[in-house]
């Protein structure tokens, strides 16, 4: 009995591709995982190659952008160049276009065993805090198993899609992408991989550390939604490139995707990192450059009341607005309790949530605290364990803010030996 076969879900339709706009600011380590085995004919494989090349075409590529690299699979896996190796468009172009077809069986398995070492290999010119991104193109066939190498890559974060050119089982391919399977699986007549160029090129964009409304002073981060308030917290990392000494860090819950950073310099480029700090799996630091606009400064007499009043005017709106606390202090730490602080506390929140639960764990607990008050005490822990508290700020208007942070419980008294 066959498995089930997902049907063809693009009509053979014939795209008029336009040039491609270029995107800079992007930084990942992206491989091709190239079915180069004998089921694919000399026609899908040219074709493919074609669809490689588009796909990273307008990608700005170099030591501090994009890199490449592509593994064959076939009886036995083979590396065609190293990521560092091609740091243009016109080299990885040709590269592309010079890549020869293997033959051989389908070992995708062992292909991806394969990948998962050159994707973290200093040796194979990858680097070890960006993005990675694995693009795996197939007719659907493996002549060994995929789903445990799979899902280690998975698991020490590389995003997976998979694009597939002939009738493969969608169960199988589904559960060996990364989720959800409608952004990151496509079935695609070879002929038609031109149709899912952009919609997969900007899946890839969207698993990004993104920046927009920037201003002279400010500017807005958004990220994909790596994590939940449950399973872990975001640390935002942020310094003129000028200046990296003068770096600010701030945190907000797993259940934030964007965050504003204001107050800023104009005409600045700041490095702004994102580190998801999660509890189940590990996910890569994304890193931004961005660039404040030109801002106009005019000079008025008495200067120093003004920027005292503008002070003052910042303070209120900080506390009118519906913020997320600005931060949390743990103190009095013993072996089964700590105690949890945090500010500021504006007048419009109603009530606290505090969620606490070990950091190596899926168990949480949730305290209710009054919005009068700013502190309370965590107890009946486990001694000599990481724990994720996340404060939530409940205003008047039924928003939600949060922030979170790590606790550590004492080491308990050793038991007296007898």
């Amino acid at each position: 009995e066959q498995p089930w076969a997902y049907p063809n879900l693009c009509a053979s339709q014939r795209v008029q591709q336009s040039p491609a706009p270029s995107i800079s600011n992007s930084e990942g380590d992206i491989l091709f995982l190239l079915d180069s085995s004998g089921s694919v004919s000399y026609y899908e494989f040219s074709k493919v190659k074609e669809f490689m090349w588009d796909l990273v075409r307008p990608f700005t590529f170099g030591p501090n952008d994009v890199q490449t690299s592509i593994i064959h699979i076939s009886t036995t896996p083979t590396m065609e160049f190293p990521f560092d190796r091609y740091l243009s468009r016109g080299t990885v172009q040709q590269a592309i276009r010079d890549t020869r077809q293997l033959m051989g069986d389908t070992n995708t398995g062992k292909a991806l065993s394969f990948a998962k070492e050159k994707l973290f290999s200093n040796d194979a010119g990858a680097r070890p805090d960006v993005p990675k991104v694995l693009v795996w193109v197939t007719d659907g066939f493996s002549s060994d198993d995929i789903s445990e190498p799979m899902q280690l890559l998975k698991d020490m974060g590389v995003t997976v899609f998979i694009v597939s050119t002939g009738r493969g089982n969608y169960l199988e391919l589904s559960a060996a992408a990364s989720q959800p399977p409608e952004k990151h699986l496509h079935f695609v007549d070879v002929d038609d991989l031109p149709i899912i160029t952009k919609e997969l090129r900007d899946a890839m964009l969207a698993n990004r550390l993104r920046v927009v409304d920037i201003t002279s002073s400010s500017f807005r981060l958004t990220w994909p939604q790596l994590l939940s308030q449950e399973t872990g917290y975001y640390t935002l990392q942020y310094a003129p490139t000028d200046d990296l000494a003068a770096k600010r860090t701030t945190q907000v819950s797993g259940a934030h995707t964007s965050l504003t950073l204001s107050n800023l310099a104009p005409e600045t480029t700041y490095e702004v990192a994102l580190v998801p700090e999660s509890n189940i799996h590990y996910f890569p630091p994304q890193t931004i450059r961005v660039t404040t606009l030109a801002g106009k400064v005019s000079a008025l007499p008495g200067a120093s009341w003004y920027h005292e009043l503008h002070a003052h005017s910042y303070l209120f709106m900080l506390l009118s607005e519906e913020i997320s606390p600005a931060q949390i202090l743990i103190s009095d730490s013993r072996p089964h309790s700590f105690q949890v602080s945090w500010a500021p506390t504006p007048d419009s929140v109603t009530s606290y949530q505090v969620l606490y639960g070990p950091l190596r764990g899926n168990s949480a607990q949730l305290l209710e605290v009054d919005g009068t008050h700013n502190s309370t005490v965590v107890e009946n822990l486990a001694p000599n364990t990481t724990y994720l508290v996340t404060v939530t700020a409940i205003y008047s208007s039924g928003m939600e803010k949060s922030l979170s942070a790590k606790a550590c419980t004492q080491e308990g008294e050793r038991a007296a030996l007898r």
